[in-house]
């Protein structure tokens, strides 16, 4: 095989690999909400609700930018968890403007045990998968990151 069908090979599987990621994203992520969903909560919710417990009070402004969600978005997910105690509104020590938005002890609890749950049931789907290809995709997975990082893409 000469150097130019080598690098048409490689250029079709990389190919080959950019549809197969845009079919598998959106139907993974729909998994992911389904499961939630069996749970009670949505996925936005979920991911405020994580933001929260991993970066610890916010924002508005903040979460709105760290979703890549509108901030009337934020509001009306915050009006809906603070109306199930799961969040509250603190008025900001230095910006009147600002109000910040931090996790009741009831939001902790529902989240670690939500997450907890949510991620099992997330897991199933690589069930299918021998110990061996879930460590290679995890392996291959964490390289793309890697990449994405350098370009300032990722976390």
């Amino acid at each position: 095989m000469s150097v130019v069908d080598r690098g048409s090979v490689v250029e079709d599987s990389s190919l080959r690999l950019v549809d197969e990621f845009a079919t598998f994203g959106p139907s993974y992520m729909k998994w992911v909400r389904s499961r939630l969903q069996d749970r009670g909560m949505t996925y936005a919710r979920m991911r405020l609700l994580g933001a929260l417990h991993c970066n610890g009070p916010r924002i508005m402004t903040t979460i709105s930018d760290e979703l890549g969600v509108t901030r009337r978005n934020v509001t009306a997910l915050v009006d809906a968890l603070e109306e199930e105690g799961l969040v509250r509104r603190k008025p900001h020590p230095t910006d009147r403007r600002a109000t910040v938005i931090e996790m009741t002890a009831k939001g902790e609890r529902t989240m670690d045990r939500i997450y907890d749950e949510h991620r099992a049931a997330v897991a199933e789907l690589f069930a299918e998968l021998s110990e061996e290809d879930r460590g290679e995709l995890t392996r291959i997975l964490g390289t793309l990151r890697q990449v994405l990082r350098r370009e300032g893409i990722c976390c």
